[in-house]
């Protein structure tokens, strides 16, 4: 077998090809060469179409070569945010950059190629371990579309990590929150805007008075709000029939979010009667929150590698959802571990060297510490 690219070299690879969500395919197609070249079987789920990606989940198994310990799986998605230009990763002083004015990927392609090198370290070096269960997913940035669709049934392993905090390394996520998405319209009645002004009602007006009176941002250290897309009318000299904006709110506080939701809503529904309009909301329930205590089984095997790879744990609550969120409402203990990567979903993004080579380190240590765990 030729020599394997270095972690690096890896990475810069994936990164450059395009994977917003939806299209992942070449990305996937990349990551199941290289596990097949290991001598590994990769199986892909038939979830692409209904999902509209042009790709299933890939989950990979490497069976224990030991007796007793604790089998480990680990999770990364191959969709990035959408790029909005070229992707031409570069290393400047030890950092990975993309020159071309747009993301670089590292969410989530370090930590895939992060996998992807502790798997080719596993394998060539016949590392011991007590199992490990590699699983690829699409349309995470959209919702945790990729994961929702896998069956987790098909997993081994009861206890998992992500790489997916954009923090440095030893920062260990202790809870996520729940999230729900709104989506609201309005409807008004369109008129001519310089001849009968008097005869419309401004769907865009009741909107914006929607969104000026609704409370949005950080609410507290627990819960946020935002309205992200707005869209409405036909014409500047039409007054604008219909009006929609999305937002979400997420909290780690179930009922606190179901309060914020409420109030979001009758916001909507007591602006729309101001201007004289009707508005429709949708509501969807997104993702679910969890949350670990540091005695958790799950979070000691992190602190135990992190430790042994010279990292003092330190420990936090993300205000972001990842697909540990799924998984852990479906029962399977699955923890999101920083790994360095810095600036994510902007050009700015980027990664060190030391880094990617840190966290093969960890995972390593990882599934060496599992060995002889119990959970």
């Amino acid at each position: 077998m030729p020599s394997a690219p270095s972690v690096l070299d890896l990475f810069c690879e994936l990164a450059s090809i395009s994977s917003p969500p939806g299209e992942e395919r070449p990305v996937a197609d990349r990551v199941v060469a290289y596990l097949t070249e290991l001598g590994l079987e990769v199986d892909e789920d038939d979830c692409g179409p209904s999902i509209s990606s042009t790709m299933g989940n890939l989950l990979c198994r490497l069976g224990p070569t030991v007796e007793g310990g604790t089998p480990v799986f680990l999770c990364a998605h191959l969709d990035t945010v959408p790029p909005s230009g070229p992707i031409e990763p570069v290393v400047e002083d030890g950092v990975v950059r993309n020159t071309a004015g747009t993301i670089l990927g590292a969410d989530d392609k370090s930590a895939v190629a992060v996998m992807l090198e502790s798997a080719r370290r596993i394998v060539q070096e016949d590392l011991p371990h007590a199992g490990l269960e590699l699983v690829f997913t699409p349309k995470e940035e959209v919702g945790l579309i990729g994961v929702g669709a896998f069956d987790h049934t098909r997993l081994a392993a009861k206890l998992g990590y992500v790489y997916d905090q954009a923090a440095p390394i030893g920062e260990i996520i202790l809870g996520a929150p729940s999230a729900v998405w709104i989506e609201a319209t309005f409807h008004g009645r369109a008129a001519h805007a310089g001849m009968y002004p008097e005869e419309g009602r401004s769907a865009i007006a009741a909107a914006a008075r929607a969104i000026a009176d609704m409370r949005l941002g950080r609410i507290d250290d627990e819960t946020t709000a935002n309205v992200g897309v707005i869209n409405g009318g036909t014409a500047r000299n039409i007054v604008p029939e219909h009006c929609w904006f999305r937002a979400e709110a997420r909290s780690h506080d179930e009922e606190k979010l179901a309060d914020l939701v409420r109030e979001m809503t009758e916001t909507m529904a007591f602006a729309a009667t101001l201007e004289e309009c009707e508005v429709e909301t949708t509501i969807d329930r997104s993702y679910r929150s969890y949350r670990f205590r540091k005695t958790d089984p799950v979070v000691r095997l992190a602190a135990a590698a992190l430790e042994r790879t010279g990292h003092a744990p330190t420990y936090a609550l993300s205000g972001g959802g990842a697909d540990a969120n799924v998984f852990n409402e479906r029962g399977l203990a699955c923890l999101n571990l920083a790994n360095g990567m810095t600036d994510i979903h902007t050009p700015n993004e980027h990664i060190t060297v030391a880094d990617l080579d840190t966290m093969v380190d960890v995972t390593l240590a990882l599934l060496d510490e599992a060995r002889t765990f119990t959970a």
